[in-house]
């Protein structure tokens, strides 16, 4: 019985393992099922959430929206990210194969996700217990353009839902795209630090060169960057970016991209940048805002951040420089003659800093006579040779603050006006084979100032300066201030008078007047400038010397509204108003209003509407907008001709006097308001006026004989010789005279041009060009 037994029992003993083992094969293989469902569903879930990949075909990133001057230099330009999008061709083979090498080195192997790189990073995830990155080009590229959501703080979020969605979008980009057109869509993205994105724009910040011309090393030191560009940026840790840039170089020679040699050779070099961690102050950043505001208006911001424009501006970048130092210089000069010191607003010591190794960027480039630079007070001997003076330091050099240096400042003694430690402004007066070696005293002027330059023959705008920091404030005062115009106005009111019988030698009587004003309203009794009376001089003698009771008498006779409608054909403001005080400049305009309709006299009574943009582009190329000469007749070729006579006789003998040393054709016309709150000069030659304008933003004293021809004018000559000096080589231009223009010498020895008609009847006619015969004159001021 027992034998027969034993073999069903035997079937029993194995039998329930092998069926135990069936079903739990059964249940894992349901549980793959179900978590492959699962995942499948999440994936299809993911996969439904996520962005087109088609949206990629009209890859249009953020660039940068460019201002150009009328040599194409960049003169400013606005972006959210800063990048120029190029081909795959415009990038050297060395900085493709830097990135590839570094980067994802099996790039041109895999269809998005690098399977082994996964593996090995989840191992060493394991064993050192920190989460590395395994992700390739694509995933990069996956994350950088569709997955944002994922960002906190500028930093990707390591999740797996985004892990997961980066791996389906990579897969997705690489069925569409070709490895080439990854690589291109890749590099322009990218981000390089210091706001520049895109490996041109990064070349160009680091190298100050194109893509396509990196040499080996350089292509590998931007490759080095890309993993952690704040960190590793040359800028913010050289010695690390070039450790970073040689472990490129070996990877590059394990790629076999280089050969040993040559990886040895270039790790050997050392980096050299020639571009600027931060791009330089704009050369008009005020001509600039106003631009932008314009686009803005016009086009909305979006397109101004992101749309990459390029707006061909009518700025001359070489007279913006000029007319930068111009107005910088004058105003720090009024600054000084106030002789007050203000106190510096840093202190080194009191910000942890120390004196002997701090640095400052200004320091880095080159120093040239005239510059005014930071340098650090060191130390303020109380006694010994070097007693009441201050020892500074300028980058590497150490020299003395001697007392000629800050006399201006009415103090003895350095100890007086700084503190160990100050950060100061220095003007450069001497160097030696390039280091500052004599300097003197400076500091922000609070005064502010204006200049604008505008083409006579086409309205426009070659220069504009609207403060003198925009840092400090952006307030345009070029083109927003509406301030008195003073003498500057009398231009206006005499084109009126001659167009209404009066003639250069027309005469006033220059005596104390009492006019009545209107009801309930005190007699207007204006006064001259130096309280002092001429008798009966000409037309020419009040303009030249600024004469007030004339200006005066000349309204009255020529009828107020008749001069208000002059203002307005010379495109003033509708807002001027015909009272008596209109004659001395008491209605407001801006500095653009007054220097675009001083130029309608030397452009033959034509005033050209002063415009600042000429075309806008798109990122293709096609023109958006374009923008020519509008022609405005203000007044007859022949009265202009007249009015240009005249206001040359400024220069020559009156106000503006100082101006006849640059031996140039000049005219032009001084403005000072009572109290020397506003000190304007407005001038020109045949082809370019030039305006300036120095005042306080509100209404108070510049200071005792401030006047137009002290505080504006010297900016105005300084300005000038620049532009003189772009004219070498060339014959200086002429104001030509209408055929209805005679000239007759007057019993003065003064050549004087007529409206054929109007010139006294008893005198000779004589040939344009003829020169004056009169004793050389004594300067005035006004």
């Amino acid at each position: 019985m027992s034998a027969p037994n034993a073999p069903t029992r035997q079937r029993t003993r194995t039998g329930r393992p092998r069926s135990l083992w069936r079903w739990v094969a059964l249940g894992a293989a349901f549980l793959l099922m179900a978590a492959a469902g699962a995942a499948s569903g999440v994936l299809f879930a993911m996969a439904s959430d996520l962005p087109a990949i088609s949206a990629l075909d009209d890859y249009h990133p953020s660039t940068i929206t460019r201002l150009l001057a009328r040599d194409g230099q960049v003169v400013g330009d606005y972006a959210t990210e800063r990048r120029t999008v190029v081909g795959y061709d415009d990038v050297a083979p060395a900085l493709r194969n830097a990135v590839v090498a570094t980067e994802d080195a099996g790039f041109n192997q895999h269809v998005g996700l690098s399977v082994s790189r996964i593996l090995i990073t989840a191992v060493n995830d394991v064993l050192t217990g920190r989460r590395a990155g395994a992700s390739t080009l694509t995933q990069q590229l996956a994350r950088d353009l569709f997955l944002r959501d994922y960002m906190k703080n500028g930093v990707f979020q390591r999740t797996l839902a985004r892990k997961v969605r980066e791996a389906i979008v990579a897969f997705q980009i690489e069925k569409r795209y070709t490895k080439r057109e990854i690589f291109t869509l890749y590099i322009n993205q990218i981000y390089f630090g210091h706001g520049a994105y895109g490996v041109e724009a990064a070349s160009r910040l680091y190298f100050r060169k194109a893509a396509r011309s990196l040499t080996v090393e350089e292509a590998a030191m931007l490759a080095a960057i890309i993993q952690q560009p704040e960190r590793l940026s040359p800028f913010v840790n050289r010695e690390r970016t070039l450790q970073r840039r040689n472990y490129v170089l070996q990877r590059m020679a394990e790629e076999h991209y280089l050969t040993p040699e040559d990886a040895t050779a270039a790790k050997a070099r050392p980096i050299v940048l020639r571009g600027e961690r931060a791009p330089e102050r704009s050369l008009a950043p005020y001509f600039g805002e106003d631009i932008r505001k314009q686009l803005e208006q016009r086009y909305g911001a979006k397109a101004i951040y992101e749309a990459g424009l390029t707006v061909q501006t009518t700025l001359d970048a070489t007279l913006q420089t000029a007319a930068n130092a111009a107005l910088d210089k004058g105003l720090r000069a009024l600054d000084k003659r106030r002789g007050v010191y203000r106190r510096p607003t840093r202190n080194l010591i009191t910000e942890g800093l120390t004196l002997e190794t701090v640095s400052f960027d200004r320091w880095k480039a080159p120093f040239r006579e005239g510059d005014v630079v930071p340098a650090v007070v060191l130390d303020l001997p109380a006694s010994g040779k070097e007693a009441g003076l201050a020892r500074i330091r300028i980058g590497a050099t150490q020299l003395s603050l001697t007392k000629g240096s800050f006399a201006w400042t009415r103090k003895t003694s350095a100890a007086q006006l700084l503190t160990v430690g100050d950060l100061i402004e220095v003007r450069l007066d001497k160097l030696a084979s390039g280091v500052p070696s004599g300097v003197t005293l400076d500091q922000p002027p609070v005064v502010e100032g204006a200049l604008l330059a505008i083409d006579n023959r086409t309205g426009q705008i070659r220069a504009m300066v609207g403060g003198f920091s925009f840092a400090r404030s952006k307030f345009n005062r070029a083109t927003q201030a509406h301030r008195q115009m003073g003498s500057a106005f009398k231009p206006i009111l005499y084109t009126a008078a001659i167009d209404h019988g009066f003639t250069p030698v027309s005469t006033f009587v220059d005596e104390p007047i009492s006019l009545p004003a209107g009801p309930n309203q005190p007699p207007y009794q204006p006064l001259n400038y130096d309280r002092k009376y001429e008798g009966t001089i000409t037309l020419r003698r009040a303009l030249e010397d600024s004469r007030n009771i004339p200006a005066v008498k000349a309204l009255v006779e020529t009828g107020p509204d008749t001069v208000v409608d002059y203002a307005r054909r010379f495109g003033f403001p509708e807002a001027l108003r015909p009272y008596l005080s209109l004659a001395l400049g008491s209605a407001e305009a801006t500095l653009e209003e007054v220097t675009s309709a001083y130029s309608a006299f030397p452009n033959q009574g034509v005033r050209m509407a002063p415009y600042a943009v000429i075309s806008i582009t798109d990122r293709e190329g096609n023109v958006l907008e374009e923008h020519r000469p509008e022609p405005r007749e203000a007044i007859r070729a022949d009265t202009a001709f007249v009015m240009t006579h005249l206001l040359r006789g400024v220069v020559q003998r009156g106000t503006a006097y100082a101006a006849a040393a640059l031996g140039w054709p000049l005219a032009g016309k001084t403005g000072t308001m009572d109290e020397y709150t506003d000190a304007w000069f407005v001038g020109f030659d045949p082809n370019i006026t030039v305006g300036v304008w120095v005042g306080h933003d509100e209404k108070k004293p510049l200071g005792r004989n401030e006047t137009g021809a002290q505080a504006a004018l010297p900016i105005w000559i300084e300005f000038m010789k620049a532009y003189i000096g772009t004219q070498a080589g060339t014959a200086a231009p002429r104001f030509d005279a209408p055929g209805n223009i005679v000239f007759t010498r007057l019993p003065s020895g003064l050549v004087e041009a007529f409206i054929a008609g109007t010139e006294p009847a008893d005198l000779p006619h004589v040939p344009a060009g003829t020169p004056d015969e009169l004793p050389k004159p004594a300067p005035r001021s006004h």
